[in-house]
């Protein structure tokens, strides 16, 4: 069975992650790696433990009035808009349309009110939006505009639009060159980001010990994704009465339990950093060029079987390969029955509409929501295998119709 997902790293990776891991270092230089990697210099970038952690901390500095509201995505991560919520702040969610993965350019304004002061936009599954609609705002509201970028990462030729004033990427274990963990955020606003530096520097260090646990975890993880492995794995899970979706999504919870933000509110240790500074200097940006090609090459495959979200965008790597389907778990089913381990589970949800403004509820995000399907894919399939699944999503859309007429004439012999 081919899994859900690959990691984007390897076996030396790991290894020299973990031999950072006995290290003494203080972090210093893999620090300086990391930030002028992605400011050249420039001085407006701040390595983290992640992105809710760079968030938290940059919330904290800009002090928005209690009740200011944030214009968030619609389909985004749960544990941001916790963190917005957390400096007393109302999120406001945001529609997106399905075709292009971002809010039209129209819902910003409609969303925006008098105690508008942030916006915050998720540039999904691969895609990457233009930022204009939320530029304009700035210009005649003086909003901030933050993007979130980790989903969108590709490699040395994408660091953040230079027009947002805060440019937010992950490095957490699914995301392109992982290092597991780690966040970079781009601040625009030097005072700010200085005094961000200043509280970040006295969190606790997370452990060097706690890191090496992590490699192993997922070391163990990368293995599991050796198609022969997995298949043994999945069967066994059945076996056991168990669901595969549940038993990964509980080993790959980030900040699971807990107080989250005690969790998120440490540095990150200088083996993450060490190992992060070494994945971003050897990323080049073909594995999100060839996993685009790929993507895009299968979606054109199914273009009258199954809607793929983001198609409209100038831009899409398919970080994850998603349809959008009628009868999506007959579709999951299916898949798995021809050895694609297909899933629903998502880590992202539509955040609910605020108290009073039931015009806000996202119903085209939760819409998609109910139709999705993550379809396993990446170019080390092949173009055959490739082929394979645009036949299961054809035989699915085929039979979805077949089954609907059916119905259509029961009820008119009815």
């Amino acid at each position: 069975m081919y899994s859900r997902k690959r990691f984007d790293i390897g076996w030396t990776d790991l290894l020299a992650g973990f031999a950072a891991c006995t290290s003494r270092s203080g972090g210093e230089y893999a620090t300086a790696r990391i930030e002028r990697w992605f400011d050249g210099g420039s001085g407006d970038a701040l390595a983290c433990l992640s992105v809710r952690s760079g968030l938290d901390l940059y919330l904290e500095q800009i002090a928005l009035p209690h009740g200011s509201e944030v214009l968030m995505s619609a389909l985004t991560i749960p544990d941001m808009a916790r963190v917005v919520e957390k400096h007393g702040l109302v999120v406001v969610p945001v529609d997106i349309d399905p075709a292009t993965l971002a809010p039209r350019p129209e819902a910003w304004r409609r969303a925006a009110g008098p105690r508008t002061r942030a916006a915050i936009v998720a540039h999904l599954f691969g895609t990457r939006v233009s930022l204009d609609p939320l530029l304009e705002l700035r210009r005649e509201r003086g909003i901030l505009v933050l993007e979130d970028d980790a989903q969108a990462f590709t490699g040395p030729e994408w660091k953040g639009d230079p027009a947002a004033d805060v440019s937010m990427f992950s490095f957490g274990p699914i995301k392109t060159a992982t290092a597991l963990q780690g966040a970079v955020l781009r601040v625009r606003d030097r005072a700010v980001l200085e005094r961000m530096r200043a509280v970040h520097a006295t969190w606790p260090l997370s452990t060097q010990g706690a890191f090496a646990e992590r490699i192993v975890k997922y070391a163990g993880l990368k293995m599991l994704t050796w198609r022969p492995v997995y298949s043994a794995f999945a069967r066994i899970t059945r076996a056991r009465g168990r669901s595969v979706d549940d038993v990964i999504q509980k080993t790959v919870r980030g900040f699971a339990g807990g107080d989250l933000f005690v969790k998120i509110r440490h540095r990150p240790c200088a083996a993450l950093l060490s190992l992060l500074a070494r994945r971003l200097e050897r990323c080049d940006g073909s594995l999100a060029r060839s996993r685009g090609a790929f993507g895009t090459g299968l979606a054109q495959t199914i273009t009258d079987a199954a809607a793929v979200p983001g198609m409209r965008t100038p831009l899409h790597t398919h970080w994850v390969f998603t349809v959008l389907v009628d009868r999506p778990d007959e579709l999951v089913a299916r898949l798995r029955d021809e050895g694609f381990d297909a899933t629903r589970v998502a880590t992202l949800s539509a955040l609910p509409a605020p108290v009073g403004r039931p015009e806000l509820e996202p119903r085209e995000a939760r819409a998609m929501l109910a139709r999705i399907v993550y379809v396993p894919l990446y170019p080390e399939m092949g173009w055959n295998v490739a082929a394979r699944v645009a036949d299961v999503i054809q035989q699915h859309a085929r039979g979805v119709v077949a089954s609907a007429e059916f119905d259509v004439e029961a009820a008119a012999r009815a």
